[in-house]
């Protein structure tokens, strides 16, 4: 194993209680997400028990490198933070555990054999936040309706004249026929009171259904 933490007291402390833990050997140590890579490099260890809040290289930055360039290594976050910020940065990088600084040495070595084994090894405090956060209701993430009662084929359309396109450039774009556009121009003209192609295109941009040049969705 290698132990990374940037608080020497803290890394030797580690150290030392893992020195007397059944089944685990401490291969070397380091003080930045840099210096971990750098050990997994040339030690290759089973497991990294890994800080986050580093100098130079973070501990969900070195995971991600770790877990992409030496996939023979498994990776266990040891760290004081277990906010939302902390905990899912770190398990998108790749960290198979997750532990806070108040774990016991029984915890950590559980959790080393549950990663070693190809289980999570996560306290019960992060495995409640991770229920939590599964059963927190989802955003909305269903469009608005088109206004005036609109179809989604006569926002494309409006979306593409305000665009600049021709009616047969739109055709080509939508697959359909130069005849069909028009009937949707028609029908999306008298829906919204439109008369002709400008106030089309400043409907679709007062609607959000197209962006005024130069401007981006946020």
């Amino acid at each position: 194993m290698v132990v990374v933490d940037d608080q020497t007291v803290v890394r030797e402390g580690i150290v030392m209680l893992l020195g007397l833990l059944p089944g685990i050997e401490v291969v070397g140590a380091g003080g930045d997400g840099e210096e971990a890579v750098r050990l997994v490099a040339e030690l290759a260890p089973d497991v990294v028990l890994m800080d986050l809040r580093m100098p130079r290289c973070d501990g969900a930055e070195a995971t991600r490198r770790i877990r992409s360039q030496y996939p023979g290594t498994q990776v266990v976050v040891l760290t004081t933070y277990a906010d939302d910020e902390s905990l899912f940065p770190a398990l998108k990088a790749g960290a198979r555990g997750y532990l806070t600084k108040d774990a016991g040495g029984e915890e950590i070595v559980r959790a080393v054999e549950d990663v070693l084994s190809g289980d999570a090894g996560l306290s019960p405090k992060i495995q409640r936040r991770l229920l939590e956060r599964l059963s927190e209701p989802a955003e909305a993430t269903r469009p608005a309706e088109p206004p005036d009662g609109l179809t989604l084929r006569e926002t494309e359309v409006i979306a593409l004249i305000a665009e600049g396109m021709t009616n047969q450039e739109i055709a080509r774009a939508l697959h359909v026929s130069t005849a069909t556009v028009k009937t949707h121009i028609n029908n999306l003209f008298a829906k919204a009171g439109l008369k002709d192609r400008a106030q089309a295109v400043r409907y679709a941009y007062r609607h959000g259904l197209a962006q005024p040049p130069g401007r981006t969705r946020g």
